[in-house]
């Protein structure tokens, strides 16, 4: 599986495909449903001036979920080769999310998307 399916997968999860989407008391935008924090941290990483309504334009979005996987969904900081699984959870729980008991259920509903579209 590659990056881009599991990001299609995260936005049918977060948004069902809505570009203009606004959630979690008005502090999730976009398509992937970014915190300002998130896109803050990616654009430092980046070195890229993005805001967080950039996460209203999904080309962006990607661009800003790839940075923050860059940066910290990798083997150097995992210890061990990155599964699908702690790109989702790292998605939804930040940086140390792989490890939280509090996004397994998120991944479960990635990984339903993802079987149900035959993309695993």
């Amino acid at each position: 599986m590659t990056i881009m399916t599991l990001i299609l997968a995260l936005i049918t999860v977060e948004s069902g495909g809505n570009d203009k989407a606004i959630g979690d008391g008005g502090k999730a935008y976009g398509c992937l449903q970014l915190h300002a924090s998130y896109v803050a941290d990616a654009s430092e990483f980046a070195g890229k001036d993005w805001t967080h309504e950039d996460a209203f334009d999904r080309e962006t979005a990607i661009d800003i979920v790839l940075a923050y996987m860059s940066r910290y969904a990798t083997p150097a900081r995992l210890g061990r080769s990155v599964t699908a699984e702690d790109m989702a959870r790292i998605h939804n729980g930040g940086l140390n999310g792989y490890k939280k008991p509090s996004t397994e259920a998120y991944w479960l509903k990635v990984k339903a998307v993802l079987e149900a579209n035959k993309l695993r």
